[in-house]
């Protein structure tokens, strides 16, 4: 095996010039994703339903150097998945990463749930997901030289919650079988299939639990007494595995789902 990499181990996180699409661009972990990359050298896809946040979005990425198109629709087809990776090829030619960042919750309890609200939940995160990486995976299997998928699970694809989130835990599960499946059934061709499962990190929607207020410090003093590192997650530690599954760093890394959740989920 060679060792020139030794010569510059950081190479391995080298993505400069490369070409991510990201869905969910004006979302929480969406937006995030782009600006990593776009910060790291990626030019950059930005695909997402608000057009305004969207626009938000692109212009932090070109404020971090990178290129940039935007597709102002939801991966909710097979028409409009196939729209957003081929915006991609017209603007940069090809597509090296894809990041699935799109997708919702919502909380109810089953009894209180209708079907079409639990179909809606899986739709979003589980078929959405499917169809992306297809339309991105046909790209990078014409490419013929491998790429890179990272999709959106969450610590409750492993673990329940008593709060009603059936649709969510079952989505998040299934997104950990699909990438289990599609890093099995792409291993040969160069192109790797992971997934970032976050436990809470700071969000426009989940601020109020890093606020002093009596109703965060309760929530949040129950929910650090499972997490060994003893605090709740920030932006920047889901920077690291982004770029790391984003890059030749995890070239031999596929079919694995990489909790980012300060060891939630090993106790």
């Amino acid at each position: 095996m060679s060792e020139e990499f030794l010569k510059n181990p950081l190479s391995l996180f080298d993505i400069k010039g490369k070409v991510a699409v990201v869905t969910g661009a004006s979302g929480a972990f969406g937006a995030l994703a782009a600006k990593v990359l776009a910060g790291a050298g990626a030019n950059v896809v930005l695909a997402a339903g608000k057009a305004d946040e969207l626009k938000k979005t692109a212009v932090e990425c070109e404020a971090l150097g990178a290129k940039t198109a935007s597709v102002a629709t939801r991966p909710n087809t097979e028409a409009n998945c196939d729209k957003i990776i081929q915006a991609a090829v017209d603007k940069f030619g090809r597509v090296d990463i894809l990041v699935v960042g799109s997708g919702k919750n919502d909380v109810a309890k089953i009894n209180d749930m209708t079907p079409e609200r639990f179909l809606d939940v899986m739709d979003a995160n589980v078929t959405q997901s499917w169809l992306m990486a297809r339309a991105a995976g046909k790209q990078m299997l014409k490419q013929g030289d491998g790429g890179k998928v990272i999709l959106m699970s969450s610590a409750r694809g492993l673990l329940g919650h008593p709060a009603g989130y059936t649709a969510y835990c079952a989505s998040k599960s299934a997104v950990d079988g699909l990438t289990k499946a599609l890093g099995c059934e792409w291993g040969n061709t160069g192109i790797t299939v992971n997934a970032i499962a976050p436990t809470v990190f700071r969000s426009a929607l989940t601020a109020w639990m890093y606020e002093d207020t009596e109703k965060a410090k309760g929530v949040r003093g129950a929910f650090l007494a499972r997490v060994p590192k003893g605090r709740l997650g920030e932006p920047s530690d889901l920077a690291g595995p982004l770029l790391f599954l984003a890059s030749a760093a995890s070239n031999f890394y596929t079919g694995h789902i990489l909790y980012a959740d300060g060891g939630y989920t090993a106790g």
